[in-house]
């Protein structure tokens, strides 16, 4: 049975130090809201419980039923804040997100519900957001970002304040990031992380 790797099959998985524009398909994800400091709030951790649980369960029943086996993907997170200061000044506890990870086009909305239901027998109650949404970015730029997830400052002003307004570019979409990297296992200095902002022409 062949195994999907789709961070070396889908080309929006790939970035590198420059920022590029690209054009990001519709693509459906596990998906789970909330706000808070990512490395506080209780809902946070719920929330990335249920994502794994959930996406392993999708990923044995694919490879049951369907015979198609693949690489859960990587962990996602949408961000934004209703002050975007609070964003740009780190001040977390203000934050917003949506933490995602993506789930591939042969899976269906039967075999979710059974995949939550599977993850409730360990999790107990289900989080009131937890869904499988479609995301449609269209247009994007993005960069790979190499370091703590602190310092992505300076990239992030690169991006906003020099590379859109040279495009004429303008937001089209929350602050997207995907982590490349297990930041439990890997040093901070050494982490990987997409950093993507949906755009359109101003």
């Amino acid at each position: 049975m062949s195994k999907i790797d789709f961070r070396k099959t889908v080309d929006s998985y790939r970035a590198t130090k420059t920022i590029e524009l690209i054009d990001v398909p519709p693509m459906t994800f596990v998906m789970v809201d909330g706000s808070g400091n990512p490395n506080t709030a209780p809902a946070y951790q719920t929330a990335i419980e249920w994502l794994y649980s959930t996406s392993y369960a999708l990923k044995f029943a694919s490879k049951a039923a369907l015979g198609q086996d693949y690489v859960v993907p990587p962990l996602e997170g949408l961000w934004w804040a209703d002050d975007p200061a609070d964003f740009v000044a780190r001040r977390k506890d203000n934050w917003r997100w949506t933490m995602m990870i993506m789930a591939p086009d042969f899976l269906t909305q039967t075999m979710f519900e059974q995949a939550v239901a599977k993850s409730a027998g360990k999790l107990g109650e289900r989080p009131q957001t937890l869904r499988l949404e479609t995301l449609n970015e269209g247009a994007c730029l993005q960069v790979l970002h190499i370091g703590s997830y602190d310092d992505e400052g300076p990239t992030l002003a690169q991006l906003h304040d020099v590379e859109m307004p040279a495009r004429n570019l303008a937001f089209n979409g929350h602050h997207h990031e995907i982590y490349l990297s297990d930041a439990r296992r890997t040093a901070p200095a050494k982490l990987k992380t997409i950093l993507r902002q949906p755009v359109r022409r101003d």
